[in-house]
Order: C-alpha cells, then structure tokens, then sequence
C-alpha cells in the first residue's frame, strides 16, 4: 500500500465522526508468552489501516473536523541498547513515508497531551476503537483510557469507533484488491508444492513444511493465520492445528490456508486424496462441494443479502447430496455440513467488516466455503474461494489455484 490508502483511509473516518471529537488508536503491544519471552508482535489491524505502522507502543491521534495535518504519532524513542536487544525501532521518517502523517512525538508525552486537551473546552467526545472482543483483556489501552477519561474528565463523552472502521472496512479498493490478488498467487505456490509432494505416510508437519517453505520464496515468514493442515480422521476437527498426524494410504488431505501480502489476507481450502487418485466415494462428495462452489459464483452478484449466502449453499448443496443418495431431507444436513463460510477477507482473515441486513456490492471480498464431512465413509474436507463482487456479477479470486478432480489429479501426478 502506499501512502495516499492510509490519508484517505483516515480522511474517510474523519467524515464518519461528530465534529469537536478526539480519535485514538493503539497499535497494541505483545503480551507475555512465559518467562521473559513475549508472543510475536502483531499491530491493531484498525491501527494499520490508518497508518501502515506495524510497530508496538505506538498511538494514533486525530482531530475530527481538521485537516489531516493534525494527525500525531506518538512512537517509541530510539535507545540503542534496547534496539540492539530487540530489533531497531521506525524512524519518523520512515513512519511518514509510509503513513503520510508528518506530526510526532515520544510515547511519554501521550498522556500529558490527553490530559491537556480534555480540559481545552474543543472536544465533547473522544472516540477510541472499543473492541467487544478485547473486552476481557486486562491490559487492552483503549479500555484502560476510556475508564481513565470517564473518570477523570467526565464532562467528555466516550464513543466506540469500531463499528464505523467495520463499514469502511467492508468495501475493497482497488490497491487492496491487487494486494489480494498476489496473496492468491502465493497461497496457489504453496498449497501445489504440498499436492506434488503428497504420498501415504507423509506427516501434516511435513505439508506444513512445504506451504511454509513455498510462501518463504516470496519473502511470507508467516502465513497470514495459523495453517489448518490435517490428514484422514483429523479432518474432523475444523480447526485443527497440531499437524502430528500421519497420511495414510487413502486419507483425504485437508488444507485451510491463506498467505498474506501488503497486509492483505486471502482463506482458501483444497482437498485432495494423499496418493493422488480420488475413490469413487471422495469423487462423489468432491463433486458435490465443487458443483455447489461453480454455482454460488454463477449467481452472485449485487444486491443479494449477504445473510442469505451460507443458507444458499446449504440448500444447493443439500439438493445434490440428496440426488446422490448420501441423504433423504434437509432435516440431516447438519450430520454433514457442519458450517458456514461467507466470512470477508482482509486485513483480518475473518475481517472486521459490517454486513448486517447489508446486500452485496462491488469491492466485497468474503468466501465462498463448502464444507463435507461424512464421518462414517472417514471422508471430510471443505472447499473455499474467495468472491470478489464486481458490477455486474463477481469473480472468483482463487480460481486458479487446483480445484477440479481432475487439476488436482493431474498436478499431483507430475
């Protein structure tokens, strides 16, 4: 992304919040793993969208009604001892080329500064980003100022910012769109070296190794969410993440998986049978999932409500499972599609988005997720794309990653 994404990100914010208000956002900070080690750093995502900053104690304040010159970073102050323990801090220079603010300050000044403006008379309400997600962690900086601030300046109202950066959120622009586009290029890369290394007695860690390692060629360290890889009855769990088992001859390989790019998050599932060939009961299921998946994107398009998409899937996939004699009423589908899917895709690979009672427009990107598990034949597994909604129509981001018997089949032999 480049800077002007974040100005008008923060521009578009700004025209969504009351005149004489204060905006704040905090990137976050790692909490601790155990003894003196920290989990890996990961920024606010409502942060970045504004900023571009993907770096711990950092503050994002702005005025509503102003120009967006009065944007202010309040950022870690470079120690040099401290950098040469854990990794050098951005400069403010880099901080502005990549964010387009050009006020800063140290973090230690961020209190005092909030303390002075409450009591200016300029502001009725501060606006932060209350989470109801965070709402249980005792060390979140949004709750701790909003308790601070009703406590100390109650003449100030505290509004939630939230579900305003969710419906910015909803709609992709075109940067975000090309950014998901690579990411799709990567997750293809990744999810075709574990097909052409698949072979019965293959460990999902090794799977897990190959994606990693295919995505590291195209400098991902980190998939964009933890790897669902599983092999055989594994596949029951739906977010399994312990890769210890062991593919035998026949196993399905189920795979949930997505890179990340420009901050940009793609959510795909492939599944393929560890030696290559399909039976002729995974063939049978694979259809379904696959015919039901051409369907949805034969038919979305603007304007439908983007609550009735899973049940569309539902119902459609139902009506196949049931011609092919899997079923006899919709009253079992629940023994055999265990989820929905329709979730957007982003920043976040659930994004934070705001659908309710919302019709599909052009620049939504969520997924398109068919799930099946026939615990009794041992066969579970799950196709998911990603729709873009166009215009006129939509377009399936993932297409060219395998997805037909026979692409899988083929890839795998070579």
């Amino acid at each position: 992304m480049v800077k002007i994404f974040y100005e008008e990100n923060r521009q578009e914010l700004c025209e969504n919040i009351e005149a004489k208000s204060l905006i704040i956002l905090f990137s976050g900070h790692a909490p601790r793993k155990t003894g003196d080690e920290d989990y890996p750093f990961y920024a606010n995502r409502n942060f970045v969208y504004l900023t571009g900053i993907e770096q711990a104690d950092t503050v994002l304040m702005m005025y509503s009604g102003s120009g967006r010159e009065s944007d202010k970073l309040y950022m870690l102050p470079s120690d040099l001892i401290l950098e040469r323990w854990n990794g050098r801090r951005i400069k403010k220079e880099e901080a502005s080329d990549i964010s387009g603010i050009d006020k800063f300050d140290n973090i230690e000044s961020f209190e005092k500064d909030l303390e002075r403006l409450l009591y200016t008379g300029e502001f009725a309400q501060v606006y932060l980003d209350l989470d109801v997600n965070f709402y249980k962690e005792n060390k979140n900086e949004a709750l701790q100022t909003a308790a601070k601030i009703q406590s100390e300046a109650p003449h100030i109202k505290i509004k939630n910012l939230n579900p305003i950066l969710r419906k910015l959120r909803t709609i992709k622009k075109p940067c975000e769109i090309e950014a998901l586009r690579k990411a799709e290029d990567i997750t293809r890369a990744g999810i075709e070296a574990m097909m052409q290394a698949s072979v019965p007695g293959m460990y999902e860690y090794q799977y897990k190794a190959e994606f990693d390692y295919a995505l590291a060629q195209y400098g991902v360290c980190v998939p964009g969410f933890p790897s669902i890889i599983s092999a055989g009855n594994n596949n029951f769990c739906i977010h399994y993440n312990r890769y210890c088992g062991k593919a035998q001859d026949g196993d399905m390989i189920l795979n949930d998986v997505g890179a990340v790019w420009d901050h940009e998050i793609v959510d795909v599932s492939r599944a393929w049978p560890c030696n290559g060939k399909f039976t002729e009961r995974q063939r049978l299921l694979y259809e379904c999932a696959y015919r039901t998946s051409e369907h949805m994107f034969e038919i979305l398009k603007p304007g439908i409500p983007m609550s009735e998409v899973d049940p569309m899937i539902r119902r459609y996939n139902y009506e196949l499972l049931k011609e092919a004699g899997v079923l006899k009423s919709f009253d079992e589908i629940g023994t055999y599609m265990w989820h929905g899917g329709a979730h957007h895709i982003g920043f976040d690979v659930h994004d934070t988005v705001y659908v309710k009672d919302r019709l599909t427009e052009p620049g939504m990107v969520f997924c398109v997720d068919i799930g099946i598990y026939h615990e009794e034949w041992g066969i579970g597994f799950r196709l998911e794309d990603n729709c873009l909604i166009t215009s006129n129509g939509c377009e399936n981001l993932s297409r060219l990653i395998p997805r037909t018997i026979e692409e899988i089949e083929n890839i795998m032999a070579k």
